[in-house]
């Protein structure tokens, strides 16, 4: 049955859990792939930098030795070359040194070079030259390795990481739904047992013993109300008869005006009490809808202008006729009480509208819905705030739907839509 729909203001598209939670995997999954290759490749760098270095001291060692005892350059020493770095050209000592070249020329470089002085200060340097081209080109494909694996791991996470944020995402939805059919009045509402022994399931456990809590102090004050109600009906039946033992006067008719005041407003707790514990069932039968809402509007005795659109075609409509005139003449009776004239009653189909020209509905009606003996801002006028609260519950009885909201121009509009 469709409940009193409240006026709300359109919630913004929002972005599910699984594709944020996705989105943080791949974001995470990006970063710790970055961070690795980084590592490597200077890793990988440093490694082939060393070996050269260790490659051209070698060399250097062996050309040296060669050169003292044959006079020959051997493993491709050179004497002075002219691309010797800087660095090297006047050695302090006559200790080997190593130099890196970062040039490149062609296919040739970086490379390491290796120098010693041949024999005492001002002497000639022995170099040798170590090519890492090959290296650097090795490195480069290294680089391309893990940039492919990064790429093919990050493909292969994220649809993971979708899949499994899915699951705690449809794990979420059930409690998600839950909550708000309980917000919507479903008391009996439970997300039962889940899978998993988590945040997720302490969260629907906690859920549903509040609900079980909720549920337990409602009943008790609608079966508290329901009490009172009822024990109420015999002193204010014994109040009326006392009343008519009255002389009459002004006395009496203030008196008898009062007592039927509390007669009326033990009636509707009743009516209340029967709806909220579902005692209450729709008698249904085929009626013309403009009948009864004329009639329902004529009962009031209030100043309602009627308008029916298409009066030729009359609807026919399956409901509780009784229910009907109870929900139309409550809606009258506020809208004359708490609104300002001219009020207008519109059926239109299946559609009933019932509009005044006052300050229209509060914003905590609109937002929350009506409640019991709320009636909003004091200078809308008097009444005890059962008036909706009935309507709201006769139109859940006949899968109606009642909506309340205030018109661009001023004043409250209710609009019931039956089922078809």
């Amino acid at each position: 049955m469709s409940p009193v729909r409240p006026f709300h203001r359109p919630r913004s598209a929002r972005v599910p859990l699984r594709w944020k939670i996705a989105a943080l995997a791949a974001s995470t999954a990006c970063l710790v792939a970055a961070a690795v290759g980084v590592l490597v490749h200077l890793w990988t760098a440093q490694d082939i930098r060393s070996r050269a270095e260790g490659q051209a001291f070698n060399s250097l060692y062996s050309a040296m030795d060669t050169y003292r005892r044959t006079g020959i350059l051997a493993d491709g020493a050179e004497l002075d070359p002219a691309e010797l770095p800087a660095t090297l050209r006047r050695p302090a000592d006559d200790a080997r040194h190593t130099a890196y070249d970062a040039q490149v020329l062609g296919n040739l470089g970086p490379s390491v070079w290796g120098a010693q002085r041949v024999d005492g200060p001002g002497s000639r340097v022995l170099a040798v030259h170590v090519n890492m081209s090959s290296e650097l080109h090795e490195l480069r494909r290294l680089d391309v390795i893990m940039a492919v694996a990064s790429l093919v791991a990050l493909a292969a996470a994220t649809p993971l990481a979708v899949y499994g944020a899915g699951l705690l995402g449809r794990r979420l939805g059930r409690v998600s739904e839950t909550a708000g059919r309980i917000s919507a009045g479903d008391l009996d509402a439970r997300t039962g047992p889940t899978k998993g022994r988590d945040e997720v399931s302490d969260i629907a456990a906690t859920v549903d013993r509040m609900a079980d809590s909720l549920s337990r102090r409602l009943r008790t004050e609608r079966q508290f109300t329901a009490d009172v109600a009822h024990e109420l009906r015999t002193p204010v039946g014994g109040l009326l008869a006392a009343a008519d033992l009255l002389p009459p006067g002004e006395t009496e008719d203030l008196l008898r005006a009062r007592v039927r005041d509390l007669r009326g407003l033990v009636e509707d707790l009743l009516e209340i009490s029967r709806l909220d514990a579902g005692a209450e069932q729709p008698v249904r039968a085929h009626v013309p809808l403009d009948a009864v809402v004329s009639e329902a509007v004529a009962r009031t005795g209030l100043d309602a202008e009627v308008a029916v659109a298409e009066a030729e075609t009359a609807q026919t409509v399956e409901t509780d006729p009784r229910r009907l005139e109870r929900i139309v003449s409550n809606l009258v009776v506020n809208a004359h009480r708490h609104g300002s004239t001219p009020v207008q009653v519109t059926v239109e189909g299946r559609t009933v509208v019932v509009r005044d020209h006052g300050p229209g509905f509060p914003p905590d009606l609109l937002r929350d819905g009506p409640r019991r003996f709320h009636t909003g801002r004091p200078e809308r006028g008097s009444g005890h705030g059962l008036g909706l609260t009935i309507a709201q519950g006769q139109a859940r009885l006949l899968g109606a739907e009642l909506r309340l909201d205030n018109a661009p121009d001023g004043g409250a509009v209710a609009t019931l839509r039956l089922p078809a």
